[in-house]
């Protein structure tokens, strides 16, 4: 074999090692480059979830990657149904990038369907009760995400300042969800110790809200709603049997702020936007099990006028509460 020969061949068995390692060793996808494919499954039609998605494909565009031109995403709404949730999941795993659940039962779905896709989850109250990581701070798995966790202790708080003869205290939330149930039992907890009664009523589906909640309506003071995706699916419904009973509610996102007297909770397009970046790492060549579950770093009081004036209570005091 002649120098040239011996050289040509070499630099070009150089080449397809120089290729090799980089497609084993670096996992980035560069948004100069490459389309990515993401895949977001939503386990219901409202606001809240809907802006925690808005926020999301907002922080990918600002990270680089447009729908439509870099970046194709694969949507599915389950509408809160078990069954469109498990088929959409399935439709999901293995198919894209990076997959986005948004929702507790959302995220456990997907990750039941896909643990080897790099995913994220977001309004996940207890991600760690719900199964879908080891920890906040090392993560362990195939996902990673944002919390929507709530202060319980601090929104009991705001609801006695502003129900102050209140004696008897309603929770009512969907007994399947972990992320309400987990919050139901807190306020509880709390309420109890200090020295009031509590009455719990629970549903597992949509369609035994009304006939629940004009039940407890009519047994309480005043209501506390948790983190829900059926409440806030059904809030509308649930507003128009707490209007007439003039009972006072608290709720944990402004997506309810119709069902209650005032909100107190998170930004989900805040921590939507979160979860976004969480992507951002991931799509750069970082792991899921090394990025920690980022929570909440925000808050806000809103108030519902029009309850405000049926129930009698100065909405511009609640406002000073979150001030």
């Amino acid at each position: 074999m002649g120098f040239k020969q011996f050289f040509t061949g070499s630099v070009a068995l150089l080449s397809t090692l120089a290729l090799v390692a980089c497609s084993s060793g670096d996992k980035s996808v560069s948004p100069n480059s490459e389309n990515v494919k993401i895949g977001i499954i939503q386990y219901a039609e409202h606001d809240a979830l809907s802006e925690a998605r808005k926020g999301f494909l907002e922080a990918l565009e600002k990270g680089g990657y447009t729908e439509g031109k870099n970046l194709t995403v694969d949507y599915q709404n389950a509408q809160g149904d078990q069954a469109n949730l498990q088929t959409m999941v399935e439709q999901l795993a293995g198919e894209n990038d990076v997959n986005f659940a948004i929702a507790t039962p959302a995220a456990q779905a997907l990750l039941s369907a896909d643990s080897e896709t790099p995913s994220l989850f977001t309004a996940v109250s207890d991600p760690v009760a719900a199964g879908l990581v080891d920890s906040f701070e090392k993560p362990g798995g195939n996902m990673t995400g944002t919390t929507d966790a709530t202060d319980v202790a601090g929104q009991i708080e705001k609801l006695l300042t502003v129900v102050p003869t209140a004696k008897t205290i309603g929770i009512f939330h969907n007994s399947s969800e972990v992320n309400s149930e987990v919050q139901a039992k807190e306020a509880k907890k709390l309420l109890e110790e200090q020295g009031f009664k509590v009455v719990v009523k629970t549903v597992t589906s949509t369609n035994d809200v009304q006939q629940a909640i004009t039940s407890l309506a009519g047994q309480v003071d005043a209501i506390y709603l948790p983190l829900d995706n059926t409440v806030a699916s059904t809030a509308s419904t649930i507003g128009d049997v707490l209007m007439k009973a003039k009972v006072p509610a608290i709720g944990s996102d402004e997506a309810v702020l119709e069902a209650t007297l005032f909100t107190y909770g998170v930004d989900f397009h805040a921590i939507g936007v979160q979860a976004g970046e969480l992507a951002l790492s991931i799509l750069k060549g970082e792991k899921p099990e090394d990025l920690a579950v980022k929570t909440p770093e925000t808050a806000a009081i809103a108030v519902n006028e029009e309850m405000a004036k049926v129930v009698g209570i100065d909405p511009e005091m609640i406002k000073k509460l979150g001030k």
